[in-house]
């Protein structure tokens, strides 16, 4: 008899209403894993050797390498490591300008507050003004925060050398509070809590440790490259990739092998592939074998489609 390729699903088209399963380790969105993110990563001596020369001469961490190879996970790992509080995290895209890291000021709301009551009650400037990830960075903290800067190659052409200023003074101007009369303002942070702002400026205390992910799309300014300290990441080899998955899974011993030539198998596709295929897609197929399930036609299928090239995404 034939094996049955569906027992597996969970949706069967039925209507039937059934427990899905856990999710793999790395798909939780819990308090408790957004808290531990970055626990089981385990960097290289190289690695870890450019991260404490950044945390002592507190200058940014420029960290370039294929996609996948753990250039986001080395921030999460270091804030878990020494206590630094939540990453701030701020995406790049084309359009990303420098105040979209630094605040954000809602004066719609503000004017439609102020209509609304007349003229009888001028609302505070402050509570509509808002620190972005970077402007929260470099809020006065007696410990510093991780700020990463991800993707900053899809940044525009201006973007590194506005961001030169902040990274040599380790301060900005806020002009809608710097204009005022007032001298002390409070305003919140990206994330939770608020700040204390002085004469509209924000100057840090303890100089962040910025980490930049760049995926080579660009080249950057001498002058930018020139303040940062510069970590190349390597892909892992076999050795690596199995205390990668050592760390996320728990195997049991009679998948030892069957783990071994999966983990050959893609090395050897990640290495002759003229794309790129990342370390998260050896675990996706990890997890199925361990779960037992083989929902394609044939193994050789199943990798077909868990190990796509990266690069065959491109324009889509």
């Amino acid at each position: 008899m034939p094996e049955d390729k569906t027992k597996w699903w969970i949706y069967q088209g039925t209507r039937n209403i059934d427990d899905l399963p856990a999710p793999p380790p790395w798909r939780e969105f819990t308090e408790k894993a957004r808290q531990t993110r970055g626990q089981k990563f385990e960097p290289n001596q190289h690695e870890s050797e450019l991260v404490n020369a950044a945390l002592y001469l507190r200058r940014p961490l420029l960290i370039t390498g294929k996609p996948g190879v753990g250039k986001t996970s080395l921030a999460y790992a270091v804030a878990y490591e020494l206590n630094l509080g939540a990453v701030l995290r701020w995406s790049i895209t084309t359009q990303t300008k420098l105040q979209d890291g630094l605040y954000r000021y809602d004066a719609i709301a503000r004017l439609q507050y102020a209509s609304l009551r007349k003229g009888h009650d001028t609302p505070d400037i402050s509570q509509y003004l808002r620190l972005g990830p970077l402007g929260t960075a470099f809020a006065a903290q007696k410990r510093p925060r991780v700020l990463l800067i991800d993707e900053i190659d899809k940044s525009d052409i201006d973007l590194p050398n506005d961001l030169l200023h902040i990274f040599e003074e380790g301060e900005f101007e806020i002009p809608e509070l710097a204009r005022l009369q007032e001298e002390v303002y409070s305003i919140s942070l990206h994330d939770k809590g608020d700040a204390v702002i002085k004469r509209g400026r924000v100057r840090c205390e303890a100089f962040p440790l910025v980490m930049m992910t760049s995926n080579g799309e660009r080249e950057f300014p001498p002058a930018f490259m020139r303040r940062c300290l510069q970590l190349e990441m390597q892909p892992p080899d076999e050795a690596k990739l199995a205390q990668i998955v050592s760390a996320h899974l728990s195997t049991d011993s009679k998948y030892k092998s069957q783990l071994t030539e999966l983990i050959k198998e893609f090395v050897k596709r990640r290495d002759l592939e003229t794309g790129d295929i990342a370390t998260d897609q050896l675990l996706n197929a990890v997890y199925l074998a361990l779960k037992d399930i083989n929902p394609l036609h044939d193994r050789e299928e199943l990798l077909n489609v868990l190990w796509k090239s990266l690069s065959s995404f491109e324009g889509i």
